[in-house]
């Protein structure tokens, strides 16, 4: 038995404990404060954050309602062309209520968050950003990522522009739900595309960074 146990504590330690890495997320809810209707007349773009942080609750409906199931079958808050999904969703944290800063990958199927990257990346974030200080200031920072290939595949060359319909999809997503919320947020696209991918280590295009906060 203490053989048995002593392999099993091995192998965990082997692996770098990418168990301990997973972080579910609270169960998001499914109806709000205000109305749909509220959330568009209010929604503005929002570029200054008070210093507080987010809590885990607000980051899992944040997220969720970014790109988040919807349905056993594989549904999303966001429609994707042909169901082929290209978006890849991150978030960059810096101040969340029980959350080490890191990068971290959304996984949308467990709703459920991966440690990709530790350390606060807002800065590094903000300087290929041009500087924005939307960037550096805000708690979280969800950058929306995606591989074309996943749907040129089926539709070629026009995939293209349907990756990019989804992207905005998403973004209007965040807009709403952090309006229901109380946050703010921001759809930043000027950025140094090779310089964003070298910070968070991935190699996907990067569409949208979205810092998001408490106004």
């Amino acid at each position: 038995m203490r053989i048995l146990l002593f392999i099993f504590l091995f192998l965990i330690s082997f692996s770098g404990g990418e168990n301990m890495k997973i972080i579910n997320l609270p169960q998001p809810d499914f109806k709000g404060k205000i109305s749909v209707e509220e959330a568009l007349k209010i929604r503005r773009s929002v570029r200054s954050y008070k210093n507080v942080p987010l809590t885990l609750k607000e980051l899992s409906q944040i997220l969720w309602a970014t790109d988040g199931k919807t349905a056993d079958w594989g549904g999303r808050t966001a429609p994707s062309a042909g169901a082929t999904y290209p978006l890849e969703i991150y978030v960059a944290v810096g101040n969340v209520e029980g959350l080490k800063p890191g990068l971290y990958y959304y996984e949308i199927d467990t709703h459920s968050l991966k440690l990709v990257k530790e350390g606060d990346l807002r800065s590094q974030l903000s300087s290929a950003a041009l500087n924005q200080s939307s960037v550096k200031t805000a708690p979280i920072v969800i950058i929306i990522s995606g591989i074309f290939e996943r749907t040129t595949g089926r539709y070629g060359k026009r995939g293209e522009r349907y990756v990019y319909m989804e992207v905005g999809h998403c973004g209007q997503n965040i807009h709403l739900q952090a309006e229901a919320l109380g946050l703010g947020t921001v759809m930043i696209g000027a950025f140094d595309d090779e310089r964003v991918k070298k910070v968070l280590g991935i190699k996907e295009d990067v569409f949208y960074l979205c810092p998001v906060g408490k106004k």
